[in-house]
């Protein structure tokens, strides 16, 4: 296992479900934080208790294409190295293939697919350099089936997990290691419509736990894909 030893990660969608619980896991096991969020007051209570100087909250929003730069440039300002990133950020609307306006569409594949792909652009010099670094695409089982009828919201998330394999080759050489995390419903507000109960949900902790286990495995163990699930699927 790779040791903490300050390793400095990014995480996307920081201020709250699946995002928060990593940040806050992440911080309590060693890790310098760089947290993204659209609104980064709202990280201000992740970095208490003296730990102010191990996070770093900066503005981040997956349709401003500016912003994944101008992020892991304060990173870099900050603490010097990126060792990880987390693309955790994401959207969930509604389009089925019979019905669904292009501005849904638009939205889940600009904040789904184009998001990640603009952070990893911009962070992978970076991550390459340190020899060890890791990306983790929070992608979710929908990037693996199509269960219900949100077919747009699928194919922002197949389009997620043909990322995490396309930057699994580009950085493989120099050490970068990529896992698309693939989670069912997840106890978070995001869930709130879901024919699941929250308490037989994913628990967003336990998301966190499987990640700080991926950040750490070494080079010559490296996880593709994920897949976790709160329910019995026969091909899953």
């Amino acid at each position: 296992m790779l040791a903490v030893d300050d390793r400095v990660v990014m995480v996307s969608g920081a201020n709250r479900g699946i995002g928060r619980a990593m940040a806050v896991g992440l911080l309590a096991k060693g890790y310098l934080l760089s947290l993204g969020a659209r609104q980064p007051e709202a990280l201000a209570d992740i970095a208490r208790d003296g730990m102010e100087d191990r996070v770093l909250a900066v503005a981040y929003d997956a349709l401003d294409a500016a912003s994944a730069g101008a992020w892991v440039d304060a990173t870099l300002a900050r603490f010097g190295r990126i060792d990880a990133l987390i693309n955790n950020a994401g959207a969930l609307r509604h389009a089925t293939v019979e019905d669904g306006s292009d501005e849904d569409l638009e939205h889940l594949w600009r904040v789904n697919a184009m998001g990640p792909l603009r952070l990893t652009r911009a962070a992978l010099p970076h991550l390459k350099r340190c020899g060890s670094g890791r990306i983790v695409n929070v992608v979710s089982l929908a990037g693996k089936r199509v269960r219900g009828d949100n077919a747009g919201y699928s194919m922002s998330k197949f389009a997620a997990l043909a990322l995490t394999h396309g930057t699994r080759r580009a950085g493989w050489q120099d050490g970068v290691r990529v896992t698309a995390l693939c989670p069912a419903w997840v106890a978070t507000d995001m869930a709130s419509h879901a024919e699941v109960p929250p308490e037989a949900m994913i628990q967003p902790e336990d998301l966190g736990e499987l990640v700080a286990t991926v950040l750490a495995l070494p080079n010559n163990a490296s996880i593709a894909e994920l897949l976790v699930n709160c329910r019995f699927e026969d091909t899953l």
